[in-house]
């Protein structure tokens, strides 16, 4: 009997459509000589530390650092009736078809039941990117050996080690510590969440320590061949700062006074160049998120739920938790039935359909940058928007405007950069002229760029020669403030997840680090934000995250290196590496032990005072929104670690 293990039930009932498996058994679909079961996420999970020695039930500093000699995995309770059955199968099965996910946690989901239940059979793997019947027909005739995946496996195993031994070792020795000070609550550490909240930490800091810097500008709307635009002024670089903003007030007003008095400005300097922009990629996962979270207002997990419906239930979009935006080259023989199938969806789509070329292929389609998975596109199995409502139907609408923007030209247009003299004072007036609307085309309101809240908008400029003078109708000189960094929303927090690199001082660390490389994975960043909400130590002021003073008080007395977020992604750098075989799992969880035991013992002479428990999630101020006397905790600094070495 030929086996497919699924990862989820619904998952299971489109592959055994497929395969002709109708009839419903215990726990699977049965068919003629092939039988489809399914898991339910894990099956089985890592055995707490009481499994490996009663007297760990018990929470005591002398018992840590806690590090399994031989690791043990057990049946969750809640699925226990599955596992029994998933377990009769692989007795019975002649081989096997691993159809999990395709990604590291699918593959750990099946291998580690494989292990667990002693299956020694042939193995081959299903490798699917979209759940339409086509799409899986298509994977069923492209079966990949099980050996090809098998690393995969010990990438989740080592990820699943390391998270184990982090939060099991140090969760109990902050607690611990935390209830010498009479605090009698829980303080969980983890190998991700922990550098993911140091991050709102420090955000929320700078912006409570923030001091505001007053800066001049001034603009001068000027009139030529009867239109009027507006140029700014160009300060001389030693009276500005980094930015180009004015720090010298006197020098300002002087400027607006000399060109109120003036009638003119000379055009000195004229250059126009055409400016090409190639389309955005497809979407990977994090830009999704980011991009639902900025015009959408939806959270990290409400968009990945939201994704995950239109994959796994309506069948519209690939697989969604990707971390690449690139397309492979095979896939754009599909483009034709594909759009073909988006406008019959959709007749809106009528007008730019006309302008759509199906043989175009854009910078999207690239095998060299593809990862273990593609961009998230529509499938083929497009169906009436109607049958999509609200947000599914708002992101569908995204997920499908970047796809639709590769088959359309480049973005064209003219950016003209005027330079005045007013008054012996520079102006500089910058005007776009669009060309050719290209790939904007496709693009909803909701996906254009938001525009800088420093920077002037686009205007298009008069026909303008060197050398003409332009009449002065107005000068405005504008009193501003430089402003403090915006809090973090879940997009924002998303990106900067994945670009860490950006946020390391440590130049070392930073050149070593890979601008691929962050904290956590494409599956499991909204998880962990939503747990360090649910938690308590984030809340949401609308749109905006902010750290309670839980958080500020567990980020302030952990080691700096448990919440760097150099350190995790080092961390996610070493799980690439056991997935592309230069390092072995074994080696990597004994390097994950030792350092890991070594912050043990560096911290355990810890004396620390925590203030206050988490707050409950959705109450509490923004520390942008009230005073402060000294800190981003309240004016108390409530965590004061300090060694008695």
């Amino acid at each position: 009997m030929r086996l497919f293990l699924c990862e989820k039930p619904s998952q299971a009932k489109d592959i055994a459509k497929v395969l002709g498996a109708h009839r419903r058994g215990e726990g699977c679909w049965v068919g003629a000589s092939v039988t489809v079961t399914w898991c339910i996420g894990h099956l089985l999970e890592t055995a707490p530390p009481d499994a490996y020695d009663a007297r760990y039930k018990r929470w005591v500093l002398e018992d840590l650092p806690i590090v399994p000699e031989k690791w043990k995995m057990q049946v969750k309770p809640k699925t226990a009736s599955q596992f029994k059955a998933v377990k009769r199968l692989l007795g019975e099965a002649s081989e096997l078809v691993i159809a999990t996910d395709a990604d590291r946690e699918g593959e750990m989901i099946a291998r580690e039941l494989l292990d667990h239940c002693r299956y020694r059979g042939p193995i081959q793997r299903l490798w699917l990117s979209a759940l339409d019947d086509a799409s899986i027909r298509k994977a069923l005739a492209a079966l990949k050996p099980g050996a090809d995946t098998f690393s995969l496996y010990h990438s989740a195993l080592g990820r699943s080690r390391a998270d184990w031994l982090i939060g099991m070792n140090m969760s109990r020795l902050f607690t611990l510590l935390g209830r010498k000070s009479g605090y009698q609550g829980v303080l969980p550490v983890g190998r991700v969440q922990t550098p993911t909240l140091r991050l709102v930490v420090d955000r929320d800091r700078s912006i409570a320590h923030f001091v505001p810097v007053p800066y001049w500008a001034i603009d001068v709307v000027l009139h030529s061949a009867g239109a009027a635009f507006s140029a700014q002024w160009r300060a001389a670089t030693d009276v500005c700062d980094e930015q180009g903003r004015c720090l010298n007030q006197a020098l300002a007003q002087q400027a607006a006074e000399a060109m109120r008095a003036a009638s003119h400005a000379r055009l000195v300097k004229l250059r126009t160049e055409r400016i090409r922009e190639a389309a955005p990629l497809p979407f990977d996962l994090g830009t999704l998120q980011e991009v639902c979270s900025k015009k959408l207002g939806l959270g990290a997990q409400e968009t990945l739920d939201i994704a995950q419906a239109l994959y796994e239930t309506h069948k519209v979009i690939t697989y969604p938790r990707s971390d690449c935006g690139y397309l492979p080259i095979s896939q754009h023989s599909e483009a034709p039935a594909i759009l073909a199938a988006l406008g019959r969806a959709d007749p809106s789509l009528a007008e730019l359909t006309r302008h759509l070329d199906p043989q175009r292929r854009s910078r999207a389609w690239n095998d060299a940058k593809v990862s273990a998975h593609h961009g998230i596109i529509p499938t083929a199995a497009a169906q009436a928007l109607d049958r999509l409502t609200g947000k599914h139907r708002a992101v569908y609408t995204l997920i499908r405007a970047r796809y639709l923007a590769q088959f359309l030209p480049n973005h064209e247009y003219d950016r003209t950069q005027a330079d005045f003299e007013c008054a012996g004072q520079a102006l500089r007036a910058v005007g776009k002229q669009i060309v050719e609307p290209g790939w904007r085309r496709a693009l909803p309101e909701a996906l254009t760029p938001a525009k800088s809240r420093e920077a002037p908008a686009p205007q298009p400029l008069p026909t303008l020669r060197e050398g003409q003078d332009c009449a002065v109708l107005e000068v405005n000189l504008k009193d501003l403030w430089t402003q403090p960094p915006k809090p973090y929303t879940e997009g924002d927090l998303i990106k900067a997840m994945k670009n860490v690199a950006k946020l390391v001082d440590d130049p070392l660390l930073k050149q070593k680090l890979k601008d691929t490389t962050g904290i956590g994975t494409e599956a499991t960043r909204a998880g962990i934000i939503q747990g360090l909400l649910d938690r308590g130590y984030l809340i949401k002021q609308g749109k905006a995250l902010c750290a309670t003073p839980a958080a500020f008080s567990l980020i302030d007395a952990v080691p700096r290196a448990i919440a760097d977020p150099g350190t995790t992604a080092i961390w996610e750098q070493a799980l690439d590496m056991v997935q592309s075989g230069e390092m072995s799992l074994e080696e990597f969880v004994a390097k994950q032990s030792a350092w890991m035991s070594k912050q043990v013992a560096r911290c355990t002479g810890l004396s620390m005072t925590i203030s206050g428990p988490a707050s409950p999630a959705g109450k509490g101020a923004a520390p942008w929104k009230k005073k402060r006397k000294s800190s981003a905790t309240g004016g108390k600094r409530v965590v004061k670690p300090r060694s008695k070495a």
